[in-house]
């Protein structure tokens, strides 16, 4: 059974599975060192992380501490409360605009190793 969070989790990575070369990091909470949000990604050399919640939660203090020190450094924030949260079409469209005005040219790739398939 899913939980309401879980299921604006999986709209969300639906979402973000349709951009390739997106890098994403779900964390998983194991109570060893610092806590942080539930997504954490980079597109096109811009880095982002997503907080998720069912609809009419927020974020807690700590949480919201986490997203305003990200905005200070200028990483970019999104707090997604419900599936029908306006929050996913402003990713959609952040996405979209780095796509349409950030060349994916892999000769500019910040990642020029080469890598060898895992088995």
């Amino acid at each position: 059974m899913t939980t309401p969070e879980g299921r604006v989790k999986a709209t969300v990575r639906t979402l973000l599975n349709g951009y390739p070369g997106l890098f994403q990091y779900w964390p998983v909470p194991s109570g060893y060192g610092h806590t942080t949000l539930d997504i954490l990604g980079c597109y096109r050399g811009q880095f982002f992380c997503i907080e998720t919640k069912a609809t009419g939660k927020k974020p807690t203090l700590r949480q919201t501490t986490l997203l305003n020190g990200i905005e200070r450094a200028m990483g970019k924030t999104f707090v997604i409360a419900g599936i029908q949260s306006p929050v996913l079409d402003e990713l959609r469209q952040w996405l979209n605009n780095l796509t349409e005005t950030i060349d994916d040219d892999p000769h500019i790739s910040p990642d020029q190793v080469d890598r060898r398939s895992i088995p």
